[in-house]
């Protein structure tokens, strides 16, 4: 396969967000009930077509704590796209994954210079509200022009297909 269309694309998001989880979902069509902690980072292939073009998508399951900062510019080298996580669930840390989107993106610019940058909320399977007010996600994403927001559930397997199909096709129509 050609260097052209081989993607490196890193998933960021602080911890527990279900970064991990939604790779699975999308590259092994399962779900691990237990939650795992990435050590460092993590990385899955994925093989597909777009405009009867082979690509391969290598996502870069990057560890969310912030003991692994330091580790984190090594990881990001290379990325054709990030993909920011975060959780839709209506606690302290649902909030505050919301809250660091302005952090993951500010750390893409500073690591990647300008990508395309999608973001993901994830885990509206145990949620009936979602905790932020739509209005709050609306300017997030406008601020920052990203490649595109997406609601999942790692867990059903709601909208994940179309995110990660959506943004492989995003990336491979602006490299």
């Amino acid at each position: 396969m050609s260097d052209k269309y081989k993607f490196k694309i890193v998933f960021i998001g602080d911890g527990y967000v279900g970064k991990t989880s939604l790779i699975r979902k999308f590259t092994q069509k399962s779900f691990e009930k237990q939650y795992i902690k990435t050590i460092g980072a993590q990385f899955s292939f994925y093989d597909t077509q777009v405009e009867n073009q082979d690509v391969r998508s290598i996502f870069y399951d990057i560890a969310g704590q912030d003991k692994f900062n330091f580790m984190r510019k090594m990881f990001f080298k290379d990325s054709k796209a990030a993909v920011i996580v975060y959780s839709l669930v209506d606690d302290k840390m649902g909030k505050e994954s919301f809250n660091n989107i302005k952090t993951w993106y500010d750390d893409v610019l500073k690591f990647c210079g300008s990508i395309p940058i999608a973001v993901i909320a994830n885990k509206v399977d145990l949620t009936y509200e979602n905790v932020v007010d739509i209005i709050d996600i609306k300017e997030v994403i406008k601020e920052k022009e990203f490649l595109g927001y997406y609601v999942t559930s790692a867990k059903t397997g709601q909208g994940v297909k179309k995110a990660f199909n959506s943004i492989i096709e995003g990336v491979y129509y602006k490299n």
